[in-house]
């Protein structure tokens, strides 16, 4: 891969530089450490939540009246139909700049919608797509169960036909933003005698409907981002089914691999790599930094990753731009991703040593406890969109041949 801009590529990249430098409101912006997870809290923008929800939903129409929303999708859809390498260029300069993508946790705009464009009727296009590209309408995934997460085949929650309807029973866990959502995208089993990836089918599920419950999952870090979710004969209309009947396994991991193949966390690691170089730099002689030679050579460590990383990624993205689908390669850029994530996390709180541990709001703590909110968030990475286990089978099945059992 060429990683020199052609002179087009040249000229759109400033292009987005630009319009984010002059339209992306004061103070929304968060890269690095202040991009983590749980990153420091509103007092870091030193706005109140309504001031910033404000200044956020001015930019979302500024994104969505560009179709910068849904960059990739095709315009007819609301999106910008952008090529491979545009939306390579896009995903960079947001990420560098922190500026906000506008995608509601992001569900709709990468996974759902996506899907939705590839399996979904023309009616379902039109019906569910115009709110993602606009920015206004929140999206939840329901796939794992309590006994089905790594194993996402063994799903229990049944769809039964009933008439022009599927009748839903089962439960949904770690649910991100169901508590907030309009729409679900669902995994069921439609035939209990099938064998278990052949049985499963995908449909959207409209949160309202009666009999879903949705139960809050505070996490260790003491927010409310997931959920689990109860379905008790919740009605779905058959026009809800994307694909076909007892296909859904096959709709469901397509779902998955545009889950996996995200190229913006790779900055926001380097981002962090430098924010904590920095702050061991300006902080050099106070109590609270471990300015030791194995520490720095942790960072040191860690930057080489985000290096890494960021060849995984492009790898990823150079496959794409020459018509190649990949899928054993976003799984190892997501491994590399998500343990990366754990280890950056672990070594900013040996830079802090203890002071680490102190929560944002505390007086004594050090760049305003965000490295105790981002060790604690870090536990997850491994997790959400297929455990690293399952990540290593991929791997090593597709990738190196090796025999399942």
């Amino acid at each position: 891969m060429d990683f020199h801009d052609t002179p087009e590529e040249a000229a759109f990249r400033a292009e987005v530089r630009a319009f984010i430098e002059n339209e992306c409101p004061p103070g929304i912006r968060r890269r690095g450490f202040r991009a983590a997870f749980g990153g420091g809290g509103w007092d870091d923008i030193h706005m109140d939540r309504a001031e910033y929800f404000k200044r956020n939903g001015e930019w979302v129409k500024k994104l969505a009246d560009r179709g910068w929303i849904a960059p990739a999708w095709p315009k007819e859809y609301g999106g910008a139909g952008m090529t491979v390498m545009e939306q390579f260029i896009f995903n960079q300069e947001m990420s560098l700049a922190g500026a906000p993508r506008g995608g509601n946790f992001g569900i709709g705009t990468g996974w759902a919608g996506p899907t939705i464009i590839l399996y979904g009727t023309e009616e379902q296009k039109q019906k569910y797509l115009p709110g993602i590209v606009k920015g206004d309408d929140v999206w939840c995934q329901g796939f794992s169960e309590p006994g089905a997460g790594s194993d996402l085949a063994a799903v229990q929650t049944r769809a039964v036909r009933d008439g022009d309807d599927y009748i839903i029973n089962g439960q949904k866990i770690w649910t991100s933003g169901a508590h907030v959502a309009k729409y679900m995208i669902l995994l069921a089993r439609t035939d209990p005698d099938a064998p278990k990836h052949k049985g499963i089918s995908y449909f959207i599920v409209d949160m309202k409907s009666p009999g879903i419950t949705v139960r809050p999952l505070v996490n260790m870090a003491g927010n409310h981002d997931f959920n689990e979710v109860f379905f008790d004969n919740v009605r779905v209309p058959k026009e809800n089914l994307i694909g076909e009947e007892n296909r859904g396994w096959y709709v469901g991991t397509t779902t998955l691999d545009f889950e996996r193949s995200g190229i913006a966390t790779s900055i926001s690691h380097s981002l962090m790599v430098q924010d904590l170089a920095q702050f061991v730099r300006e902080n050099k002689g106070e109590g609270f930094i471990q300015d030791t030679p194995s520490v720095k050579h942790e960072i040191a460590d860690r930057a080489i990753e985000a290096s890494v990383e960021e060849m995984l990624c492009t790898q990823v993205i150079s496959m794409q731009n020459r018509g190649l689908v990949p899928n054993k390669e976003s799984s190892i850029a997501k491994l590399f991703s998500s343990e990366l994530d754990v280890r950056l996390s672990r070594t900013a709180m040996k830079v802090l040593g203890m002071y680490g541990q102190l929560k944002a709001g505390s007086p004594h703590a050090p760049a305003n406890g965000r490295v105790e909110s981002m060790y604690l968030y870090a536990t997850t990475s491994t997790v959400g969109g297929g455990t690293s286990e399952i990540q290593r089978n991929i791997i090593a099945t597709r990738g190196l041949g090796l025999p399942r059992d």
